[in-house]
């Protein structure tokens, strides 16, 4: 609240006079020290012990606490209750538990103290505590409580103050960065927006059973029954905003910090050390030790850091917030000066600006405000009127426009209206909706509250009191309600309390019918195949405590889902997408190791600690004579072709080749059986290719994807999604090189194609070319799927030599000659082997015929003794 009470500059000010003298100020001394030193305590006890006395809490939710504790000891006709929005004053009420603004100082008591001074500080409400610091006064005694780090400011302000120092009762210890969901129970976690504090309690309620939650939105009603979920342990974890570090008293053993910064209404800033301390100060009450932290995405504390609030070491305070509350109400433009007035002193300055100057600065230029404001007391009535509290924070003129609202009819009609009343408190009393509009509705009828409680404000004060509240508390106990239903699950928390505190014998626990574990009327998980899955209040750590939970409903469990698995049909077994494991029931239940040949893998069972060995071995023993009906109904023909060639011994061997590689063997270069084997093999299904020895019938669809299953599994190697039948072409690098060899695919240059098309297209161009090179089809690329200018590197890999034309002379004309083609095939060494070239033919030699032996009286005889004597 920025508001100040009614009397600000009047009576008020006479009565802070009265404490002003050096016979009062003997009286008045500040308690201070960090959390948890009983400094509240002590205050309630020396208010009580005088005969009347006012105490000022910085919250709402802190002053009806403390009221209803006051009431306990003194009767309720005794102790008055005055806050912004909520009014109790007994005719005879000799003690008063307020919040700090709306301190009644216009009377005369024993005893007046102000807790959580160093508020003094603070930028947007500072003000209003420094002015009770300088002016609250009780008549023989006064006390202000806070932090040690205002001490020299007291001193220096506070003339002949007397100072008592008071230790932490407990040892405040850091205990470094922790898991949200590992956090120790009884743990606060401290948020510093809605949302997170949403999220932070939807992971507690998933994981650890629920929280409850604090916010400074939360109406006293709420609050008070969100904590007592957890004070009754209804529930071991709290979220809360920082509202929880001003004096709120609950059993906390660590407090964990969710963030380390703040919106502080204009920027976002780190927390300062001091703040720290004072959220992390919940942690111990009394003698009991505590602890602090951080948790989820936060930064961990630095060193130095958690040193000084361990130790509570932290810079003083050198400046307080300070508004001059001497007013002129001669008229608005001299209270706009009056409150902007200069301090006269250099340690208090100006704070935020409040928004009950906003307030007052606007609506004092207003054209329809102006002409009202003619006279002190309208002056008067109209600050009054802008010290609304603007608990809805719309960001918007909202907010001012009701002040003017309400100024203009208190100023004309001298009362508000009965009507508009109503209309505002059936505006907001609606039970219906979210948390957050719930909220603020809290917020509407808040403001409702406060102007029921202003004397003279309205006829009939009483009952519009009686209606606020009723209206308040009913939407307070609609937002219990759905704060618990949102972020509180009983039985889990219940539940995960137990197995944290080891009770996991003793509780009782089952199987249904559909696989769900119950353990104590609780779902914690089902039974998938043969493991437990967790359920969702349950982390990776958790799964231990949950798996002896739920062991003596398991242990009779697994057995009968063994025997079921065992004596299932086939058609209940499936191979994973990637061929790696065995599903049964939606669930992997064994992983495919390689086996000594291809057609052989061998599935082993996973690791599951409800199995024992004899189990396991049952169930591997059940897997693999399913793996191996599978692989022979898939691949029939090719286990038919073994039998076929049982006594066959010269074609045993080439179907063994077929068996290592299911149904696909490499042809060595040179190596081709005899044309009368060829028949044979013709005969039996396979194919003898340029290649390959290969079956058709196995590179059909469904036999391939188990063929590539297979495949995959001897390579150790998952299993990747298969190309599409009508593929022919594939990228060199889009599957694994070991794979695609396996697989059939030929490298062919750039790419890679499907091995029964390779051998067609070969088959057809080697034909074509037998005799001489022969033109580059036209339709070859459209048939293999690629480019045309990729064919001759792609045929190239295919052992087809390519003649590429020799370009045309510049004075040549007609169409340029095609790119030629012919087969040349790899012999024995890998070498291309030479084709014979169409030649002319040749005549052959004439050889003259050998001479027989001559007559000697031949011509020839004689002719031969001449040229030998020659």
């Amino acid at each position: 609240m920025t508001g100040v009470p009614k009397g600000t500059g009047g009576p008020y000010r006479a009565v802070a006079g009265q404490g002003s003298g050096p016979h009062s100020d003997r009286m008045v001394r500040a308690v201070l020290g960090p959390t948890n030193t009983g400094k509240t305590h002590l205050a309630i006890e020396r208010l009580l012990s005088h005969g009347s006395g006012i105490i000022g809490f910085p919250l709402r939710l802190l002053a009806r606490e403390n009221y209803d504790r006051m009431v306990a000891r003194k009767g309720a006709q005794a102790v008055a209750l005055i806050t912004g929005e909520e009014k109790i004053v007994p005719p005879n009420a000799r003690w008063f538990s307020c919040t700090v603004e709306a301190m009644p100082l216009d009377r005369r008591v024993e005893f007046v103290a102000v807790d959580e001074i160093q508020l003094c500080a603070d930028p947007d409400r500072g003000h209003i505590f420094t002015d009770r610091l300088l002016h609250a006064r009780g008549t023989a005694e006064t006390m202000f409580l806070g932090a040690d780090t205002i001490r020299n400011l007291i001193r220096r302000l506070v003339p002949g103050i007397e100072i008592e120092h008071r230790p932490r009762l407990s040892q405040l210890t850091h205990a470094g960065g922790c898991k949200l969901t590992r956090l120790p129970p009884r743990s606060a976690i401290v948020a510093f927006s809605a949302s997170e504090v949403y999220a932070i309690a939807e992971l507690l309620r998933r994981r650890r059973g629920g929280c409850a939650i604090v916010m400074g939105q939360l109406s006293p009603r709420t609050r008070n029954a969100q904590v007592a979920l957890y004070q009754e342990k209804e529930v071991d974890y709290l979220v809360a905003t920082d509202a929880i570090g001003m004096g709120l008293n609950m059993d906390v053993n660590h407090v964990a910090f969710a963030s380390l910064s703040k919106f502080d209404g204009a920027r976002v800033r780190p927390l300062n050390a001091g703040e720290i301390a004072q959220v992390a100060g919940r942690a111990g009450r009394g003698l009991r030790d505590g602890t602090f932290g951080t948790t989820g995405t936060c930064p961990p504390l630095h060193e130095e850091l958690a040193e000084a609030v361990e130790e509570h070491r932290f810079d003083p305070l050198t400046r307080l917030a300070w508004r001059n509350s001497t007013l002129d109400f001669s008229s608005a433009p001299a209270l706009l000066a009056s409150l902007n007035r200069a301090s006269p002193r250099p340690e208090l300055v100006a704070g935020h600006e409040a928004s009950d100057v906003l307030a007052l600065s606007v609506l004092a230029a207003n054209a329809e405000i102006r002409p009202l404001v003619h006279s002190r007391a309208a002056t008067r009535l109209l600050w009054e009127s802008c010290q609304i509290p603007d608990f809805r924070k719309l960001g918007d003129d909202s907010h001012i426009r009701l002040c003017g609202r309400i100024f203009t009819h208190l100023i004309t009609d001298g009362r508000i209206p009965a009507a508009w009343m109503e209309n505002q408190i059936t505006h907001f009393f609606q039970t219906e909706g979210t948390i957050d509009s719930l909220m603020q509705r809290l917020a509407g009828i808040r403001v409702c509250s406060y102007i029921a409680a202003r004397n003279g404000w309205i006829t009939n004060a009483a009952h519009w009191q009686a209606r606020t509240r009723e209206a308040e508390d009913r939407l307070s106990d609609v937002l219990h309600e759905q704060l618990t239903a949102r972020f509180v699950d009983r039985r889990a928390t219940t539940l995960i309390r137990r197995l944290d505190e080891g009770g996991h014998d003793s509780l009782l626990s089952a199987v249904t019918a559909q696989g769900n574990v119950v353990v104590e009327g609780h779902e914690v998980g089902r039974i998938a195949g043969l493991d437990l899955i967790a359920g969702e209040h349950t982390d990776a750590e958790d799964g231990r405590l949950l798996m002896r939970a739920a062991r003596r409903a398991v242990r009779s469990e697994i057995p009968r889902r063994v025997a079921l698995l065992v004596g299932d049909d086939d058609q209940q077994f499936a191979f994973s997408a990637d061929g790696m494991h065995i599903i049964w029931q939606d669930m992997p239940i064994a992983r495919m190791l390689p086996g000594s040949t291809i057609l052989s893998p061998r599935p082993q069972v996973l690791d599951n600690p409800l199995l024992d060995n004899a189990q396991r071995e049952r169930i591997r023993g059940r897997l693999q004579s399913w793996v191996g009906q599978v692989v022979r109904e898939h691949l029939a023909p090719l286990f038919a072709v073994q039998a076929a060639v049982a006594s066959t011994p010269e074609l045993r061997g080439i179907v063994h080749r077929l068996l290592e590689g299911a149904g696909i063997a490499p042809l060595p270069h040179g190596e081709r059986p005899r044309p009368d084997m060829l028949h044979r093999l013709r005969r039996l299904g396979i194919r003898v290719g340029r290649y390959s020895l290969f079956m058709p019938a196995i590179l059909k669809e469904r036999p391939l994807q188990l063929r590539g299953w297979l495949v995959a599994i001897s390579l150790n190697l998952p299993c990747p999604p298969l190309p599409a039948m009508s593929r022919i072409t594939l990228a060199p690098d889009a599957l694994p090189p070991a794979f695609m060899d396996q697989m059939g695919w030929l490298e062919a240059g750039p790419v890679r194609i499907r091995l029964d098309i390779a051998e067609k297209i070969v088959l057809e161009l080697a034909r074509m070319s037998r005799r001489a090179p022969v033109p580059l089809p036209p339709l070859l690329a459209s048939r293999l799927g690629v480019r045309r200018e990729m064919l001759p590197a792609l045929l190239k890999g295919l052992d087809m030599r390519v003649y590429h034309p020799r370009p045309m002379a510049t004075d040549s004309y007609g169409p340029p000659a095609p790119l030629m083609i012919r087969f040349q095939p790899k012999g024995e060494d890998g070498r291309r082997q030479k084709m014979p070239r169409n030649q002319p033919r040749q005549k052959k030699k004439r050889v003259a015929p050998t001479p027989g032996p001559r007559r000697p009286d031949s011509p020839f005889a004689a002719l031969t003794i001449l040229l030998n004597r020659s």
